[in-house]
């Protein structure tokens, strides 16, 4: 017996088996992109694509966002209080908080699962049960926008997400306030910062010296800080709208707003010349804003004029104040005369 004649290859056979291995590979490639995975195919598993990263962190804060607003057309917000803020205010929480926290958080981790994301509120399984998550969707990014792959050691990339900040102002059904924010700190630096509205479906979001939404490209910022306008807390205005007359003069105007995150946005859109805040501050409130100044040419900074450390190494809680502009030089001036008056300074 030839068995070398007994061996018969199908060409038929072959080139189906060929098209079958080619869709099995499609079929994973196309289901690792519908997830969000971002390691599978990666040559170092510890690496993370911050283009991916920003991409799910603005799909983050929508979708908060949409919990954010339906709670908010419930008769009952299940209003708790997690004691007073050191002015003295309620610091309150509510359904809203729990249940963007856990589509927010969650939704991050199930796409990048080594990711380390620090939250204002904890996971409350009962809010989380009927939460829908959400799949990377690069849509979320106009094509007029350029946005580059850039990938870096997972370890170095912290993120901090506030599920819904102006609590308090939310229960007063003041809506205006109201934001969502998601913050990519990279070894501790505020690389990537997302402030979204729900009830007005703006989102405002930048990558520092990478992208910019469409909303902050055409800006320009009035460099005069001779008639300054400050914007301040409502929890805490009375001081602090007399000190800022003795260190700006009287000539300022201080206004008042609820929400780390839309105080930032007044001064970004130049309803504000520089947002002041004299008492501490948790991280989670104010990282998404200092990301997206310093991606315009801003500066925020304690008022020991130091930069606040994103790290999550590092205590949540920013003791020594802030004071943030759009302009690096706007935020000069001011700290300069912030420190030189020593008022708010310890």
């Amino acid at each position: 017996m030839n068995l070398g004649r007994s061996i018969r290859i199908n060409k038929c056979g072959v080139v189906i088996l060929g098209l079958l291995f080619m869709c099995i590979l499609y079929y994973l490639w196309s289901s690792n992109s519908v997830n969000g995975a971002t390691y599978a195919f990666s040559k170092n598993p510890n690496e993370i694509n911050l283009r991916k990263l920003l991409i799910g962190s603005i799909q983050a804060a929508q979708h908060g966002g949409f919990e954010v607003v339906a709670v908010s057309k419930s008769r009952d917000l299940h209003e708790q209080s997690k004691g007073k803020t050191k002015e003295g205010a309620n610091n309150p929480v509510t359904d809203a908080d729990y249940r963007s926290n856990c589509v927010m958080k969650n939704g991050l981790l199930r796409i990048f699962p080594k990711l380390k994301v620090i939250s204002e509120e904890d996971d409350r399984q009962e809010q989380c049960a009927d939460v829908q998550l959400f799949d990377l969707d690069p849509t979320v990014l106009p094509e007029s926008v350029t946005v580059p792959d850039e990938r870096v050691n997972i370890d170095e990339v912290d993120v901090w997400i506030d599920p819904l900040d102006a609590t308090q102002e939310f229960t007063e059904r003041l809506h205006e306030y109201v934001t969502t924010m998601v913050c990519v700190a990279v070894k501790g630096v505020p690389t990537i910062g997302i402030i979204h509205n729900p009830f007005t479906m703006k989102t405002t979001w930048a990558w520092r010296d990478k992208a910019l939404s469409e909303s902050l490209v055409n800006l320009k910022h009035d460099a005069d800080v001779k008639h300054p306008t400050i914007i301040v807390s409502r929890s805490h205005a009375g001081a602090v709208k007399e000190q800022s007359k003795q260190i700006f003069g009287e000539n300022a105007q201080v206004i008042t707003a609820g929400g780390a995150g839309f105080k930032v946005l007044q001064v970004i859109q130049n309803n504000a010349t520089a947002y002041l805040h004299t008492t501490h501050i948790k991280k989670w409130d104010i990282c998404a804003g200092d990301a997206i100044l310093g991606a315009i040419g801003g500066r925020m900074s304690d008022l020991h004029n130091e930069n606040i450390v994103y790290h999550r190494d590092t205590p949540a809680l920013n003791p020594n104040g802030l004071l943030a502009a759009a302009l690096s030089s706007t935020h000069e001036a001011y700290v300069k005369r912030i420190m030189e008056s020593k008022r708010f300074v310890r």
